[in-house]
């Protein structure tokens, strides 16, 4: 069978992303199948998009959902429609069987699945692909395969995958040029899954409840290949890439070994490091670290369920810090527990916080399969049967939207180190410049004063 997998998400702020799922998909996907790639930042439009369909005629399109939407409750934009209008443009270019997957379908499969009405769709890892081609090939159904659902019919949710997932050769994609000329950065899973128990969160849902680790020498080994292949920028795709402080400092070192010698960065969860820690990082090219702090008032952070509180936060900032590294801190107004008092509590806390960029998001979003979501409906802020397709924010009964969105613009005005939600879109163009300059990774690191 001819595959067509196409990767729909089109967000470009702050930089560009890859489309690394479609890299494990292709790796799982055997000949006879004939698979193409497509990127929509690379297509840009639909008729783009319909020539592809009409030259290679496939007979799956496999359409990736990485983001539902930017997940910002003040300036919020969804991209269902957008998906919505490419779905349309394969319908009417197309005959092939059309089946979603990605972390954002594996969310909402069944809102997905009646909202564009699709044949197929693939709930959780896209290496389950192979098994409903390989059905249609023998003119069967597809139905009651593991995380595969049919039309409109149940969708269940498959354990993750047992066997090692590998990305394989990376593959020469017309599409990699265009993010190695906007920031030089492509990415690199090295772990699946998340045991920690944020009540926000998704991961677990969509890549189970524990960790699932690379060899770190496969890691090496990829991440080499990635270098060799025009990279000048690593970004780690994992939830937490210091969720196993054991792990990571294996493939740091895994890194070194392998030759590895472009800067790379990801997020981090920000608890007390063992001795060294981002020294031995920073020794194998770690420059940028990312900290999901969410939060500067233990309050707030245990009824988030994060696993550390502020002082762990002060003291991790404080290491990478000392590794000589640039650092940032993602925030997120709203929450339960959140009033005045906390926000002000968050904003004086920070200032502990030494030459590093914080990232605000207003709100929290309501996803299903959460925690919060349970709070959500028990407070009456949500319908237990909502359709959480578009997006829906959780703002704490003590704090209204306007308020709390008044007041963290009030305290953060005049820090450019401060980005609250889409507040700043000159930022991001300069950004673009800059990328296009030939500055390569994220580059936050230009507004710390």
């Amino acid at each position: 069978m001819k595959v067509l997998l196409v990767s729909t998400n089109t967000m470009r702020e702050p930089y560009p992303t890859y489309p690394i799922g479609i890299d494990y998909v292709l790796n799982a996907i055997s000949p006879p199948h004939r698979v193409q790639c497509v990127d929509m930042n690379e297509l840009k439009t639909a008729s783009a998009l319909a020539d592809v369909l009409s030259g290679f005629r496939p007979d799956v399109v496999g359409v990736s959902i990485r983001n539902i939407d930017n997940v910002d409750g003040v300036c919020t934009q969804s991209f269902i429609g957008e998906i919505a209008g490419l779905i349309e443009v394969i319908r009417h270019n197309s005959e092939g069987v059309i089946v979603l997957g990605g972390s954002g379908f594996t969310i909402l499969p069944g809102e997905f699945m009646t909202e564009l009405d699709a044949d197929f769709g693939v709930i959780g890892e896209g290496e389950r692909l192979p098994l409903l081609l390989d059905a249609l090939e023998r003119g069967e159904s597809g139905a009651g395969l593991p995380g595969i659902v049919a039309g409109r019919g149940p969708a269940g949710y498959p354990e993750p995958i047992s066997v090692p997932f590998g990305r394989g050769i990376f593959p020469n994609h017309s599409y990699t040029s265009y993010y190695l000329k906007r920031g030089g950065m492509l990415n690199v899973q090295t772990k699946r899954g998340c045991p920690f128990g944020c009540i926000y969160c998704t991961y677990p849902h969509i890549e189970g409840r524990r960790f699932r680790f690379t060899p770190p020498s496969e890691v090496g080994q990829m991440a080499r290949m990635l270098q060799d292949g025009g990279a000048k920028y690593l970004y780690i795709t994992d939830s937490t890439f210091n969720g196993s402080y054991e792990h990571s400092r294996e493939v740091a070192l895994a890194f070194q070994k392998a030759g590895v010698s472009i800067p790379w960065g990801g997020f981090f969860t920000p608890t007390c490091p063992p001795p060294d820690y981002y020294r031995v990082l920073a020794d194998a090219g770690l420059r940028h670290v990312e900290f999901g702090t969410e939060a500067l008032s233990d309050l707030v952070l245990g009824l988030y369920h994060k696993p550390f509180a502020k002082e762990e936060v002060f003291f991790a900032h404080r290491s990478a810090l000392d590794a000589g590294l640039h650092v940032a801190h993602y925030l997120m107004i709203g929450g339960p527990g959140e009033d005045e008092d906390t926000i002000r509590e968050t904003i004086t806390n920070s200032s502990q916080l030494e030459k590093t960029v914080f990232f605000v998001y207003n709100g929290v979003r309501i996803y299903p399969h959460t925690a919060l979501h349970e709070r959500a409906v028990r407070e009456g802020q949500l319908d237990s049967a909502a359709n959480l397709l578009y997006p829906v924010f959780y703002w704490s009964p003590a704090l209204s939207r306007a308020r709390g969105t008044a007041l963290i613009n009030e305290l953060v005005a005049g820090r450019p180190n401060w980005v609250v939600g889409g507040s700043q879109p000159g930022m991001f163009k300069a950004l673009s410049r800059l990328h296009a300059r030939g500055q390569v990774g994220p580059l936050w690191e230009h507004l710390v004063q």
